[in-house]
């Protein structure tokens, strides 16, 4: 009982000592991200306290030289990406997590596991590079000029399946065992198992993981700008080549000045705001999973 006592005790002095460095670390996360904010609405605050904002759903087309700064073109194409992406990595970063960890012999998982955590390393620019050399000469082939929105969709979502599938594994780990041998008792099979139990308890983490994916996706630069073509147009069909906003801030941002510069922040204001939305969600998720 003594022991007890004071395996609790230390518990609670290691607890007091972690707390106020543990803050000072969020308080500070939190402070970088609103000097951030900050930042990008004082850069962008020329074309928006003026109604110039307005321009961005307005105007047909981005012209700038010409005084034009429609971002609904660009808009469309960003959220098709991300949209596409997240529709092909969800199902196979799913079922590669429902794999590992309910079918696959160990040796299998870990080397599974350790092939995700390496792909979830390597740098966008080599996707971006392997897309441009390998699959925009094979659909160009099939679909020219092979540059494009459908490029973009696979190079993104072979980037966030790691993603995905980490996550969502993370979540399936975190199924109380009781729960499953609760259910392994009442006789049910692997498979309902699986898709009666595990996955639904799971939800929350995997909705997060795939939240958190697709903000991702909407951040994405180097990768889809070397694949996507890069014409503000609308996107009019799978192949069609267009620009998301990313690649338009890194493409005009070396020699915009006034407006034009302005404009470019209130883009990545826009983008930052999507990512902090999706975010949000994600919380909530968690948080009414863990409620329910």
């Amino acid at each position: 009982m003594t022991l007890l006592k004071d395996s609790s005790l230390s518990h609670r002095h290691a607890d007091a000592y972690l707390a106020p460095p543990l803050a000072l670390l969020t308080a500070g996360a939190a402070l970088i991200l609103l000097l951030v904010l900050v930042f990008l609405l004082r850069e962008a605050w020329p074309v928006l306290h003026q109604g110039g904002w307005r321009h961005f759903f307005t105007d047909a087309s981005w012209y700038p030289l010409e005084g034009r700064f429609g971002l609904l073109p660009m808009v469309w194409a960003t959220l098709a990406v991300a949209a596409g992406a997240i529709l092909l990595a969800a199902p196979l970063g799913v079922a590669g997590a429902v794999f590992q960890h309910f079918y696959a012999p160990p040796a299998i998982a870990r080397l599974y596991g350790a092939m995700l955590a390496l792909l979830a390393g390597v740098p966008s620019v080599v996707y971006g590079l392997w897309g441009l050399t390998v699959l925009v000469p094979l659909i160009g082939r099939w679909q020219p000029p092979g540059a494009g929105l459908f490029t973009a969709i696979l190079i993104l979502a072979l980037m966030i399946l790691p993603t995905v599938a980490l996550t969502s594994a993370a979540a399936l780990r975190t199924v109380p065992s009781a729960l499953l041998h609760g259910a392994a008792a009442l006789g049910l099979t692997r498979k309902g198992l699986v898709t009666g139990v595990a996955v639904p308890a799971a939800r929350g983490g995997i909705i997060s993981g795939l939240l958190l994916a697709t903000a991702r996706a909407l951040g994405e630069t180097m990768a889809v700008l070397m694949v996507a073509g890069n014409v503000v147009q609308n996107p009019t069909g799978l192949f069609a080549p267009v620009r998301v906003l990313t690649a338009n801030i890194a493409l005009e941002m070396a020699y915009a000045t006034g407006t034009h510069r302005a404009s470019l922040f209130a883009s990545g204001l826009l983008l930052t705001l999507l990512v902090l939305l999706l975010a949000w969600l994600a919380i909530r998720v968690t948080r009414g999973a863990h409620h329910g």
